[in-house]
């Protein structure tokens, strides 16, 4: 069983990430190297702020460090949603889970995340609501006619 989970970890296209206390990459899938460009090598012992868009940095680490010190987060059943950065400096939309991590003496150790490309939803998304906003301002300039 040990076999098969280690080849679904390591071979699933969703990223799977694992950081330590401090945000500092411990592990990194063949879905995180597709995702973001990095191979593990490169991510691995480097901060998180490689994935981290710069303007977003403050905040995140603001709220990581919260949960570190608090090992309390409201996101433990959500499904989060934010932009990433990939190797090349493009933005990615990103859909996540995050799961805190305990070592053998129960002690917070840090946090892993699955996360996924889903950068064709949001820009079918986006052209769907510029659509609607189009054809909501015909309506009503014909409501007005």
């Amino acid at each position: 069983m040990h076999k098969l989970l280690e080849q679904f970890v390591e071979n699933i296209s969703d990223a799977i990430l694992v950081s330590d206390k401090e945000g500092i990459i411990r592990f990194w899938n063949s879905g995180a190297e597709l995702i973001f460009g990095f191979t593990a090598t490169e991510a691995i012992g480097r901060s998180l702020d490689l994935i981290i868009p710069e303007p977003l940095r403050k905040r995140h680490w603001e709220g990581f460090r919260r949960v570190m010190a608090t090992g309390e987060t409201k996101y433990k059943t959500s499904l989060l949603s934010s932009p990433g950065i990939s190797k090349s400096g493009s933005r990615i939309s990103l859909e996540f889970s995050m799961l805190l991590l305990h070592d053998e003496n129960g002690e917070l150790a840090g946090c892993a995340s699955i996360m996924r490309n889903v950068n064709e939803r949001f820009i079918k998304d986006k052209e769907l609501r510029e659509r609607l906003t189009v054809c909501e301002k015909e309506l009503a300039s014909h409501r007005s006619s």
